[in-house]
């Protein structure tokens, strides 16, 4: 998972960084908009997760002067608390108001991230969440591209923060 020295050549950064500062994005969206204060990174260096089973997952597109892809993976049970977190109402199931409080955080991590990525913030756009969600899926990237993957715990789940870099 180590983001090669041409990449974070061109990021005008260095891997350690980049975790810090989206472990740094997580936590202040989760703390602020969702109310999940006690998140704790597990270790640093992971590889992404790409088979999942009963999640939800948002991803978001970039484009522009990088292009990639900023998701959220989260069980479903962790994403229905959340969700009823973040809007202050009981939710039992995952239904439209999952899908789009999961949009929105993995917007608002897209959002935050990019900001470290460009001096304007402007030369980075952001696509408009997917949502997949199921008993069992796989969420495949095409064309190998570099990523850092963060995963965090709360008292009795995991979810997992991954930006990944398309490389021309």
């Amino acid at each position: 998972m180590t983001l090669s020295n041409g990449l974070l050549s061109s990021l005008h950064s260095n891997e350690e960084l980049l975790i810090q500062q989206l472990m740094y994005d997580v936590r202040e969206i989760f703390n602020t908009m969702v109310g999940l204060q006690d998140l704790q990174p597990l270790p640093v260096k992971v590889e992404p997760v790409t088979n999942f089973k009963d999640c939800i997952s948002s991803l978001i597109g970039m484009a522009g002067t990088y292009n990639g892809l900023v998701s959220l993976h989260m069980p479903s049970c962790l994403a229905i608390r959340a969700t009823s977190s973040m809007l202050d109402m009981e939710v039992t199931e995952v239904n439209d108001d999952v899908s789009d409080a999961m949009g929105e955080i993995a917007n608002m991590i897209a959002g935050s991230f990019k900001q470290h990525l460009t001096t304007s913030g402007l030369d980075v756009l952001l696509s408009t969440p997917s949502i997949v969600h199921g008993k069992e899926y796989a969420i495949t990237l095409r064309n190998n591209p570099e990523q850092i993957a963060v995963r965090f715990t709360t008292d009795d789940d995991w979810f997992m923060v991954a930006v990944a870099f398309e490389i021309e």
